[in-house]
C-alpha cells in the first residue's frame, strides 16, 4: 500500500466530486497525504472548501484561490501555501480551457484570441505552477498533469484543445529536463474519455465513449478512480526513476489500429 503520510499535494483543477482532479485528491488522501485544493475566484471558495470536508481535511488541509492565468494570484497562492506548509510534494495540475467555437469549429476556423486563450491556460499555466512550486519542493517531488490522446490523433470535435495537448505534453519533457537536477519528476497521466463536466463541452461525446467499448483491449471505458490510482503511483517514491512520461490510463485503446 502506497504511504503518503506526511506529504504535502496542491490540486489545481477540482471542480466538482466527478473530475479526474477530485479522483485524485480522494486517492491521495486515502494515502494520507495532506491536501490544498485550488480555486479559480472567490465565488467559488465556498464549494472547494466543501470538497476539502468530503475528503476528511477540513482542519488539516487548506483551500487558497488561484486563477493559473494571473501570476500575481499563482505568487500569492504559493506565498500562502508556504505559510501553513513549507515544503510541498506533489503538484497536480488538471487545467485546460479553450473557448467553445475553438473546441467546436474547424481547426482551420481557430482564431488567435482562442487559441491564444487556449494555450495560455491549458499550457502555459503548468510552467506558470511549475515555477511557484518549484522553490517549495525543497525534497524533491512530482508534478503532474492531465492530457489526452487527441493531442496524438485526429478526435471529431476536439480541434484547438488537441494542438495544446500536444504543446502540453512537450512542455513536459522540457520541465522535466529542467526540474531534474532539484530532483522534481515531470508527468502527464493521459486518461481514456470519462463523463466529466469538461467532456460536455465535446460534441457527440458518446461517440467517443462507444469507439473505446468496441475497439480498446479491455472493451470498456476507464474510471476516474484508475486514473486516480495512477497518479497516486506516479506522485509516490514508487515511481522516483520516472519523468517525462505520459502514462496512458485508456484501457489499451492507444495501442489499437482499426
Amino acid at each position: 500500500m502506497i504511504d503518503m503520510k506526511g506529504k504535502v499535494a496542491v490540486i489545481f483543477g477540482v471542480a466538482n466530486k466527478r473530475s479526474i482532479a477530485y479522483a485524485i485528491a480522494e486517492k491521495l488522501a486515502a494515502a494520507g497525504a495532506t491536501l490544498v485544493l485550488s480555486y479559480q475566484s472567490d465565488r467559488l471558495k465556498k464549494e472547494s472548501e466543501e470538497l476539502l470536508a468530503s475528503l476528511g481535511q477540513s482542519d488539516t488541509g487548506l483551500a487558497v484561490q488561484c486563477d493559473v492565468s494571473v501570476d500575481a494570484e499563482i505568487d500569492a497562492a504559493f506565498a500562502q501555501i508556504q505559510g501553513k506548509f513549507p515544503v510541498v510534494h506533489t503538484v497536480v495540475h488538471s487545467v485546460a480551457f479553450a473557448p467553445a467555437d475553438a473546441i467546436k469549429n474547424d481547426v482551420l476556423l481557430t482564431k488567435r484570441e482562442d487559441f491564444r486563450i487556449a494555450h495560455d491556460i491549458s499550457v502555459y499555466s503548468l510552467i506558470a505552477v511549475s515555477r511557484g512550486a518549484a522553490p517549495l519542493m525543497s525534497e524533491g517531488g512530482s508534478i503532474l498533469t492531465l492530457t489526452y490522446y487527441g493531442s496524438d490523433k485526429v478526435f471529431p470535435n476536439y480541434n484547438v484543445m488537441g494542438v495544446a495537448k500536444a504543446a502540453l505534453e512537450a512542455t513536459v519533457r522540457y520541465l522535466a529536463a529542467s526540474l531534474g537536477p532539484k530532483n522534481i519528476r515531470v508527468n502527464a497521466v493521459s486518461a481514456g474519455p470519462i463523463k466529466t463536466l469538461a467532456a460536455r463541452g465535446i460534441g457527440d461525446f458518446s461517440t467517443i465513449l462507444d469507439a473505446v467499448t468496441e475497439r480498446a483491449p479491455l472493451h470498456r471505458n476507464v474510471e476516474q478512480s484508475e486514473v486516480g490510482n495512477t497518479a497516486l503511483f506516479l506522485a509516490s517514491d514508487l515511481a522516483s526513476g520516472i519523468t517525462g512520461e505520459i502514462t496512458f490510463v485508456d484501457c489499451g485503446f492507444n495501442v489499437t489500429g482499426i
